[in-house]
């Protein structure tokens, strides 16, 4: 194995993250019926604030009242509980992704295993507790309790010391989202693998060491090396 540390993303790398069940769920205590154009709407306030949040310009917790702000206007809620409720049942609707539990079954005893996640830490916690697998994993890094969000390379810098500074070209980082997860793992001096399960195409400037559709694919890669 070549690698003494294999980073992963959280969310739509390792695990689930269908919001839209997710807010069907959460509203649905609320008396409130979801639909899909409330999930249009929903999106066209929360993509955005992602990418503030990525790119320093917002915080976390600014992130995550913003984008209930009008639905706690419209129930009379705070937007912290909302909040809340909606990460309480992502976290119950939570899975592993096929393939993820026999790829860190895998690499177990081969390379320490870690995750960096821009996700939020309410979550974070319970899914690794309620899937079983936080036995596997070295390392926990939330972008949330460390204020800084990938691509920022402090995230990774953090991590790394953490890791008690291995051989940065021993260190491979995979994750779904090229503008954070590769952006943020080339920033960082790191041997990056996109799983792109979608055919996306890459964005400008963006070239990840490795491309793969699916983790039983990253599987085979890693175990042959």
């Amino acid at each position: 194995m070549k690698w003494d540390w294999v980073l992963f993303d959280a969310d739509e790398t390792l695990f689930t993250f269908d919001a839209f069940s997710g807010l069907q769920r959460m509203f649905n205590d609320y008396s409130v019926t979801f639909t899909n154009d409330d999930y249009q709407a929903y999106q066209a306030v929360n993509k955005p604030l992602w990418v503030d949040y990525q790119n320093g310009a917002i915080s976390a917790s600014q992130l995550q009242l913003r984008r209930f702000e009008s639905w706690a206007e419209r129930l009379n809620v705070a937007p912290g509980d909302l909040n809340s409720a909606f990460l309480n049942a992502m976290a119950e609707i939570c899975t592993p992704l096929p393939g993820a539990v026999s790829l860190l079954n895998a690499l177990k005893g081969q390379a320490k295993l870690g995750i960096i996640t821009n996700g939020f830490t309410a979550l974070q916690q319970i899914r690794l507790t309620r899937t079983g697998l936080r036995d596997m994993f070295d390392l926990l890094v939330i972008s949330e309790q460390v204020g800084v969000a990938k691509p920022d390379r402090k995230i990774f810098d953090y991590a790394l010391e953490q890791m008690g500074n291995p051989p940065r070209d021993r260190v491979l980082m995979v994750g779904d989202t090229a503008e954070s997860d590769i952006l943020g793992g080339i920033n960082a001096g790191l041997a990056t693998c996109w799983l792109n399960a979608h055919g996306r195409a890459l964005p400008d400037g963006i070239t990840p060491t490795w491309q793969v559709a699916t983790l039983a694919e990253l599987e085979q890669l890693l175990c042959k090396q």
